[in-house]
């Protein structure tokens, strides 16, 4: 494949720092299934990365937790037929998934309260309904 991996305009995963296996899959393939390794796994090793600075491995390393084991991100791919097409779909799910990770956090919210005209309303249409259910009542007299 290229000597990296693009995951955004200014990160770059070095190809030397991904470790391919292949496999068979038991995916589509028909008889050649049984025959050909068209399965593919794709492992990073975030921990031993020099790809991101360590601020960015420590956002990454918190936000991809559930998907480490000991410090390596896998990602397996097996949905087509050809291993060559494989091996690109791990390298576009791997690519995106850092990127998601490595993304700064979203501004934090301003705490906001309803207008006046909201509050009136709200209340305005509750009263209405209270109303139509009052209507529903059987008559007591």
């Amino acid at each position: 494949m290229a000597d990296q991996l693009r995951v955004t305009d200014r990160v770059s995963i070095p190809a030397g720092e991904l470790s391919w296996r292949f496999s068979r899959s038991s995916g589509p393939g028909g008889q050649g299934v049984n025959t050909a390794d068209s399965r593919v796994e794709l492992s990073w090793d975030l921990d031993a990365s020099t790809a991101l600075p360590d601020q960015l491995k420590a956002r990454a390393r918190q936000r991809l937790g559930h998907r480490l084991v000991g410090g390596v991100l896998t990602i397996a791919a097996s949905e087509h037929r050809a291993q060559l097409r494989n091996r690109e779909a791990a390298e576009a799910r791997l690519a995106a998934l850092v990127a998601d990770a490595i993304k700064p956090p979203p501004p934090p919210r301003r705490p906001t309260r309803p207008s006046k005209g909201a509050k009136e309303r709200r209340i305005a249409a509750k009263k209405r309904r209270g109303e139509i259910k009052r209507l529903r009542r059987p008559d007591d007299s």
